[in-house]
């Protein structure tokens, strides 16, 4: 069985970060290490949450399991909170990455067109260098715009200016690039990708569902590491995430009562099993 570690904040309650990575890939067949950078009540669409660093803790734990001789197949980070943080992912990726390991970073920072509270311009070129020593990045396409210090577009682009992006953001030096939230009709919506080996472009694109839920990103992330650590292209692994954000989002509407502040994917389990399943080489 592979082993992956995914270091992201644990909100308590609201289906994001660990809450959702852990159960996500572990339920795909692959034991999930984590590595908790804070600890918060709720996630931050909550009033009044309650917050803990956990970054003091990250080089113990890393001390520990050095002695332990941990190795992990997939080093995946999700929400960084400081410039401290990004500092000891450098350390972690030295440490326990190798030629074998894969290195997937999400730069969960921004969406909408603006930062999320508390990071800066400066912050989002800190993350441009992580995300440059990793095999495979997800920025939607705000955290793009950001990662590139360019303004961000919402719409009004074609899928040259996005073959651009993509282009620019393989620059930073990282393999194999994805952007996420791409629109090119009123009623798709999808992703664009592109491998800098093989320097081909792919894309997807689903259909756009009007409501929009915390988490959902986590959750692609997510479903795309477990899928490429079960033998997954990495088209076919976006296509799977793609399709399960979908689906988990249309089995949280079904119900009148349903929660605001995250999606049911548990309910949308069996369906990414089964295709799981038909797809995995291993």
């Amino acid at each position: 069985m592979k082993r992956i570690v995914t270091v992201q904040d644990i909100s308590c309650i609201g289906k994001c970060s660990l809450t959702t990575a852990l159960p996500v890939i572990s339920a795909m067949g692959v034991e999930t290490a984590v590595l908790p950078t804070a600890v918060l009540s709720t996630h931050t669409a909550f009033k009044n949450f309650t917050f803990r660093d956990l970054t003091d803790d990250i080089l113990p734990v890393l001390a520990h399991w050095k002695k332990e001789n941990f190795t992990f197949d997939a080093i995946y980070t999700g929400y960084l909170g400081s410039f401290k943080q990004l500092e000891l992912m450098n350390t972690l990726f030295t440490e326990f990455g190798t030629k074998k390991t894969l290195l997937f970073v999400d730069p969960c920072m921004a969406d909408n067109g603006a930062l999320y509270p508390g990071f800066t311009p400066e912050f989002a070129a800190a993350m441009a260098k992580l995300a440059g020593k990793a095999d495979v990045i997800v920025p939607n396409l705000t955290e793009a715009s950001y990662l590139l210090g360019i303004p961000y577009r919402a719409e009004g682009y074609d899928e040259a200016y996005i073959r651009d992006i993509l282009l620019k953001l393989a620059a930073l030096g990282a393999g194999k690039v994805v952007v996420k939230g791409v629109s090119f009709e009123p009623e798709k919506l999808g992703i664009m990708s592109y491998d800098s080996t093989t320097k081909e472009f792919s894309s997807y694109f689903h259909e756009k569902i009007p409501q929009s839920f915390h988490g959902t990103g986590d959750i692609f992330a997510s479903v795309c590491v477990g899928a490429l650590m079960r033998g997954l292209t990495l088209g076919n692994a976006l296509r799977l995430a793609a399709d399960f954000v979908v689906r988990s989002i249309k089995e949280t509407t079904a119900h009148k009562d349903h929660n605001w502040y995250g999606v049911d994917f548990e309910s949308a389990f069996p369906f990414l099993l089964e295709r799981l399943q038909k797809e995995a080489r291993c």
